[in-house]
């Protein structure tokens, strides 16, 4: 079985049901993965697919407010964007700064500046539930793997929570 969609084309079931989609999009100078996803094309309505190509398309303003939201975090000192920030000022020391695109003094607010959106992950099949229907994946090393932090985001497009990927 298939679904067409305007933006995404044909997408296929695999033989357990699943579809899956994927592109890079350019944000400013950098590429950014956007992957679509669900594990049964039975659960993906036509809403969702015009709901994440909608989001795909406003990509750089979710992104601002995805960092807008990580910014508002920096108020709490056990918020996981600040453990995150204190993390990599750990881990990397004085190199920092060659991660940073600004430096201003405020290293908090230059971190959240300098990170870099790595990926989109839509997931298709929870449009309208309660848990995130998008997920943007941050890092301030684009080669760490393992360093990053996760905005969800819900099928509206608001941020549902910030954290890391521990």
């Amino acid at each position: 079985m298939a679904i067409e969609h305007d933006y995404f084309g044909l997408l296929e079931s695999g033989p357990d049901g699943s579809i899956f989609w994927s592109d890079h999009v350019e944000i400013g100078d950098q590429t950014v993965t956007v992957d679509l996803t669900a594990p049964d094309q039975d659960d993906v309505s036509a809403a969702a697919l015009d709901v994440a190509a909608a989001m795909i398309s406003a990509i750089e303003s979710i992104d601002l407010s995805a960092r807008n939201a990580m910014v508002s975090e920096l108020n709490d000192r056990t918020s996981e964007v600040t453990e995150f920030i204190l993390q990599q000022q750990e881990q990397l020391g004085d190199d920092i700064e060659s991660f940073l695109v600004d430096i201003s003094g405020d290293t908090h607010m230059d971190v959240i500046r300098s990170l870099q959106l790595i990926s989109m992950t839509i997931l298709a099949d929870e449009h309208g539930g309660s848990d995130p229907f998008a997920v943007l994946e941050y890092a301030l090393d684009p080669d760490s793997t393992e360093d990053v932090l996760l905005v969800n985001l819900t099928s509206d497009g608001s941020v549902q929570s910030v954290t890391s990927a521990d």
